[in-house]
């Protein structure tokens, strides 16, 4: 068990604190594992009705965050303050597996139900003994205030509508957690905190596991909570919708960066804030470029070297003096400056991802690249009828199992069909990007990889920093893994790209200008993807399936 974890919460993370407060906030926080360092100088607060959203690269350290606010960890240095009820929902729960799902329920409601008790008793005793005021007047009003807070005398209520919300309903009560699914305990682990409700809930990528209704039942629940929510999610509709501010871990600028508003508003402001750095960057190197010109060129072209007019040797000797002493001021104050600009120049903006000049020549206009035609593939997907055009941008939807990935293979060529068939133009490069990477030999680098693949290569399409490009690939967090994957498909100039839930394991940042940069791609799309910010925005056709 993590620490202060009571037998009945296998889900969240109780803290005990020396004051009581309804406020979280970290003042200077820092984190290492091993040598390297993961958060730096982080200082955060959020208060009661606040609901922050975590965002930023994958590996910044979200996570550990959320495990040092709600104490799962100690933090290196700083000081971190919380409620005396902190509720954590971590991405992998660990699961006391002999415990059933009753166990999970009463859990949840053990504390309210005990925080009514106690508020019940003080009142008896201070109406029969109102001398006694002074003795438990603070104990009250304490009680009281977190009973207020977490709505305790609603909480059995409650806990129905939680269950019902989240898919739960008819879960058999008797069921043990070794008999259930791993989706199914990650919605019970989210619905007893919810259950719970304490005054400051911090959630890592709460939607996993759960469908659109049971998403949208988790954002008006959150809405409606009147404390501290931090979530880190890569679900863009949930930061949208639930979100009063966003803190970007951006470990360039050191600490937090925090946005008012939700996912929109920073949306905005980065767009905004991303042109400032490129026009901040484009003026520096035109200055840097005009100083290293006057210093280089301006010395070398002296007044001094003209001719004397009128046999003037005095006149000219002290005009010539003065010129030059005139030029070498102003080339020292160049050099000054330069070295000024030199010391702590404006970092080149990380290149957005794009794919111009990597896709190649394509089919023009809306001739038929792809057809298939009464596919079966046995247990796995049943399709009567497919037309993807050379500009076709296609969505295939529908729940786990309904034959998403499955298409994807078989379009590709990847996975053969009991019957039916799939037709392809002539020549036709069709590029499939799955939703698990896997590269044959981990020890070789990305540029390795790579090889002699023409430009433009994994960083200047916007995938790969160039640090990382010779890293070992086992080293490499799953989302660069993706990213590289991503690259060595668009080499491929395909006609036709096949994209499985292509915005899995990558940043928002990444996300967003992906997004972009297939709108503008030459080649036909045909994504599958759960993620309903894209869903919502796509441009094109939607397939559904059904399970």
């Amino acid at each position: 068990m993590l620490p202060g974890r009571s037998p009945g919460q296998f889900w969240a993370v109780r803290v005990s604190t020396s004051t009581s407060t309804s406020v979280l906030y970290a003042r200077d926080v820092t984190k290492s594992y091993g040598d390297r360092p993961v958060l730096r100088g982080v200082d955060l607060i959020a208060s009661p009705g606040q609901r922050l959203g975590l965002v930023g690269e994958n590996g910044v350290g979200k996570s550990t965050l959320l495990r040092l606010l709600a104490g799962v960890e100690a933090p290196d240095g700083g000081e971190i303050s919380r409620p005396d009820d902190v509720g954590y929902l971590a991405q992998e729960l660990p699961a006391d597996v002999a415990r059933s799902v009753a166990d999970v329920i009463d859990g949840a409601l053990a504390e309210p139900r005990e925080l009514a008790r106690r508020v019940e008793e003080l009142a008896v005793v201070l109406g029969d003994d109102p001398d006694r005021l002074d003795e438990y007047a603070n104990e009250y009003a304490d009680v009281l205030e977190q009973a207020t807070a977490r709505d305790v005398w609603d909480a059995a209520r409650r806990a129905g509508l939680v269950l019902d919300g989240l898919g739960l309903g008819a879960l058999p009560r008797e069921r043990r957690l070794d008999e259930i699914s791993g989706g199914e305990r990650s919605r019970l682990a989210l619905a007893a905190l919810l259950m719970s409700q304490p005054r400051a809930m911090l959630l890592d990528e709460p939607t996993n596991h759960l469908d659109d209704g049971a998403v949208e039942f988790l954002q008006r629940h959150l809405i409606a909570l009147p404390g501290v929510v931090i979530v880190a999610s890569h679900d863009r509709m949930l930061l949208d919708a639930v979100c009063t501010d966003i803190c970007d871990l951006d470990p360039a600028r050191g600490g937090i960066t925090r946005y008012g508003g939700a996912y929109t508003e920073y949306l905005v402001a980065k767009r905004a804030e991303r042109a400032r750095w490129g026009q901040a960057y484009a003026e520096h190197q035109d200055e840097v470029a005009a100083l290293r010109h006057a210093v280089a060129v301006t010395s070398r072209n002296l007044t001094p070297g003209r001719a004397m007019r009128d046999n003037n040797k005095m006149s000219y000797g002290r005009l010539g003096d003065r010129v030059q002493a005139s030029v070498s001021s102003r080339v020292r104050n160049a050099q000054r400056r330069l070295d000024v600009l030199l010391a702590d120049p404006v970092r080149k903006p990380p290149a957005q991802l794009h794919f111009s000049g990597a896709l190649g020549e394509h089919v023009q206009g809306d001739a038929l690249v792809l057809a298939a035609r009464d596919v079966d593939v046995p247990g796995r997907l049943r399709l009567k009828m497919l037309d993807v055009p050379a500009d076709g941008r296609l969505l295939v939807t529908g729940p786990n199992g309904a034959g998403k990935s499955t298409l994807l293979s078989v379009l590709a060529g990847a996975l053969p069909t009991a019957s039916g068939w799939v037709w392809r133009r002539r020549g036709l490069r069709v590029g499939l990007l799955e939703q698990d990477v896997v590269f044959a030999e981990p020890s070789r680098t990305p540029r390795a990889v790579w090889g002699d693949r023409p430009a433009p290569n994994p960083q200047e399409l916007g995938l790969l920093g160039g640090r990382d490009l010779d890293r070992p690939l086992w080293t490499l967090s799953v989302g660069q893994r993706r990213r590289l994957a991503l690259a060595l498909l668009i080499a491929g100039a395909p006609h036709v790209l096949l994209l499985d839930e292509p915005t899995n394991h990558l940043s928002l940042t990444l996300v967003e200008d992906l997004e972009q940069a297939l709108a503008s791609a030459p080649s036909a799309i045909v994504a599958a993807s759960h993620d309903r910010w894209l869903r919502r925005r796509w441009p094109g056709e939607e397939l559904g399936l059904a399970a």
